[in-house]
C-alpha cells in the first residue's frame, strides 16, 4: 500500500508542476483584466459629481465595481491555492530528486571504493596479461573501458542532478515569494472592497434621506422617456403608412415590390428585407454603440431597484455611462429614418436596418443628417456631457416593427 502511495505521488510530482504554471499565469490575466475594468469603472465614478440627479448611476457603479473587486479577491484566492499546490509539489520533487542523488553518489562512491581497492591487488595491466587466452583479454579491455565510461556518466549525471535541484529550489523560492505578494495583495484588495462597501452604505442612506428630491428627479426623467418613446411611435407611425403607400403605388403603377413582415408592419422593399435578416442574424453580436471606456448604468424594463426598495425603474432601452468626448457609433449598417430633439435628452438619432430600429439618445452635435446611409461603426455624434453632473450618457434603444426589444440581447458581450 505505502509503495503504491508512493509511486501515486511520484507521478504527481512530475506531472502536475508542467501545468500549474499555465494555470497561475491564466489567473494573473483575468485578475489583471478585472483590475483593468475597476480602473475604468473608477475613472467613471471620479468624474460622476454626487448630486441627487445622478445618485442612481453613481450606485450602479459603485455597485459594479464591488462586484469587480470580490472577483479580484477570488481570483487572488484561487491563484494563492494554485501556487500552495504548486509549492507542495515542489517540494515532493525536490525530495524525491535529492533522494535518487543520494543514491546515486552512494553507488558511485562504492565503485570507487571497489576500483581502489582492486587497483591495491593488481593493476589494470596485469588484470589483461592475467587472462587465459586473447579473447579473455579483449573482453577484459572492453570492460575496464566500459567501467571507466559508466564512471565518467555517473559523474555527469550527479552533477546535472544537482543542477536540476539547485534550480527547483529556486523555482521554489520565487513561489514562495509570489505567494507572500499576492497575500499581501489580497490585504490591499480587501481594504478596498471594505471602503466600496462603506461608500455604498453611504450612498444608499443618501438617497434615502433625499427621497422626495429623488422621486422628483425620477419623475422627471420618466417624463422624458414618456416623451421620447411617444415620437418614436409616432415616427414609426408615419413610417409605415409610408410604406404602405408605396407598396399600394408599386401595386397599380408598377415599381419595387414591398411587403410587410406581419400585419400593419412596416412594408419592406426586397433590400430591405436582405437589411433586416442579416440585422436579425447578428443578434447577440453587434458591437457597442460606442467604444473606449464605458459602464452600463440602466437596465432594460420595468424592475425594482436591487439597492433601493423604495425605486421602481422602467427603461425602455439602457444607459450606458462613458467619458467625455465619447461618440455614438451605429451598431449596424441602415439608413438615418429620423433626427430629433427631446427636452433634456438633446439630440436623438433613429437608423433603420429593415423593420428594425436602433435608437441613440442625449447627443449633443450630430455628425449624420436624415437620409443617410451609414455603416457598422460609423461615429453618429458626439455624447452630452453634463457638466453640473460630470457624467456623459447614452440613451440606446432596439425596436422591431412597434416592440421595444431588449439592447444586451443583441449586442455582443
Amino acid at each position: 500500500m505505502k509503495y503504491k502511495l508512493l509511486i501515486l505521488l511520484l507521478f504527481i510530482a512530475f506531472s502536475l508542476p508542467a501545468q500549474q504554471p499555465a494555470s497561475v499565469r491564466n489567473l494573473e490575466k483575468e485578475r489583471l483584466a478585472t483590475l483593468a475594468e475597476i480602473k475604468a469603472t473608477n475613472q467613471l465614478l471620479n468624474e460622476n459629481q454626487r448630486t441627487t440627479s445622478n445618485a442612481l448611476s453613481r450606485l450602479s457603479l459603485i455597485s459594479q465595481q464591488i462586484i469587480a473587486r470580490k472577483k479580484v479577491i477570488s481570483l487572488l484566492n484561487s491563484e494563492i491555492v494554485s501556487l500552495d499546490n504548486e509549492i507542495v509539489f515542489k517540494e515532493l520533487q525536490i525530495k524525491t530528486l535529492e533522494k535518487n542523488l543520494k543514491t546515486k553518489k552512494e553507488d558511485f562512491a562504492q565503485s570507487i571504493r571497489k576500483m581502489y581497492s582492486h587497483k591495491n591487488r593488481q593493476d589494470n595491466l596485469l588484470f589483461i596479461l592475467s587472462a587465459q587466452n586473447f579473447t579473455q583479454s579483449f573482453h577484459r579491455v572492453r570492460y575496464l573501458k566500459e567501467y571507466s565510461n559508466w564512471r565518467k556518466q555517473q559523474a555527469i549525471e550527479i552533477s546535472e542532478k544537482q543542477n536540476q535541484i539547485n534550480l527547483e529550489k529556486s523555482d521554489l523560492e520565487k513561489d514562495k515569494s509570489e505567494k507572500i505578494a499576492l497575500l499581501q495583495e489580497r490585504q490591499t484588495e480587501e481594504a478596498s472592497l471594505s471602503r466600496e462597501e462603506s461608500t455604498k452604505k453611504a450612498e444608499v442612506k443618501s438617497l434615502e434621506k433625499n427621497k422626495k428630491k429623488l422621486q422628483a428627479e425620477l419623475t422627471n426623467k420618466q417624463r422624458q422617456a414618456n416623451a421620447l418613446n411617444q415620437q418614436i411611435e409616432k415616427i414609426i407611425a408615419e413610417e409605415v403608412a409610408k410604406s404602405e403607400k408605396a407598396a399600394q403605388a408599386a401595386t397599380t403603377e408598377g415599381g419595387e415590390k414591398r411587403v410587410a413582415e406581419v400585419k400593419g408592419g412596416y412594408a419592406m422593399t426586397p433590400a430591405e428585407k436582405t437589411l433586416s435578416s442579416n440585422f436579425a442574424n447578428n443578434k447577440g453580436k453587434l458591437p457597442f454603440p460606442l467604444k473606449g471606456n464605458y459602464k452600463i448604468t440602466g437596465k432594460f424594463g420595468a424592475y425594482q431597484h436591487e439597492e433601493v426598495s423604495m425605486i421602481r425603474m422602467n427603461n425602455n432601452g439602457i444607459e450606458i455611462e462613458t467619458t467625455p468626448g465619447n461618440e455614438a457609433k451605429a451598431v449596424f449598417e441602415g439608413v438615418v429614418t429620423r433626427i430629433f430633439t427631446i427636452p433634456g435628452l438633446k439630440n436623438s438619432i433613429i437608423i433603420r436596418h429593415g423593420n428594425y430600429l436602433t435608437l441613440y439618445s442625449n447627443i449633443d452635435e450630430v455628425y449624420v443628417k436624415q437620409g443617410n446611409k451609414v455603416t457598422t461603426g460609423q461615429s453618429l455624434g458626439k455624447i452630452f456631457t453634463d457638466r453640473e453632473k460630470g457624467n456623459t450618457l447614452l440613451h440606446f434603444e432596439v425596436w422591431k416593427e412597434k416592440t421595444k426589444l431588449d439592447p444586451l440581447l443583441w449586442l455582443s458581450k
